[in-house]
């Protein structure tokens, strides 16, 4: 698996990143729907949102503006936001592909996404109560 110091590094750095965004997501989201006295999921809603606002002034700032170590990219990118939130991943890659320039490909990933992971949740709620169906 680890072929040098350098993957090494990478996964130590992707791991602290992990451990972080974790547990901002959890105790951020819990702080913010006990806050909110509404029934929507807003620690989640804010979760993915400000997730989306770091990944893209992280990786702005990363690419273009400062000389960054890339351990330490990717511990704020795949490590803590990916663990904060994939919907910043999932927004990065749509908006790389629309900078691409093919419309139908960049609809089936950007529509596609939430509505066939919403199809493949539901189809994983199916198969586990067909495995094990409740408890009486």
């Amino acid at each position: 698996m680890f072929k040098n110091s350098s993957s090494v590094r990478a996964s130590v750095a992707i791991s602290l990143g992990a451990i972080a965004g974790s547990l901002c997501r959890y105790y951020l989201g819990l702080w913010i729907t006990q806050s909110a006295d509404i029934i929507f999921p807003m620690g989640t809603f804010m979760v993915n949102l400000s997730g989306c606002l770091l990944m893209g002034f992280i990786t702005t700032i990363t690419t273009s503006r400062l000389a960054v170590s890339p351990d330490l990219v990717l511990l704020m990118t795949t490590g803590f936001l990916g663990a904060y939130t994939t919907f910043s991943s999932y927004e990065l890659d749509t908006a790389n592909l629309l900078e691409l320039k093919n419309l139908q490909r960049d609809l089936v990933y950007w529509i596609g996404s939430p509505l066939l992971g919403l199809l493949c949740f539901r189809c994983g709620v199916l198969l586990a109560n067909f495995a094990q169906p409740k408890k009486n």
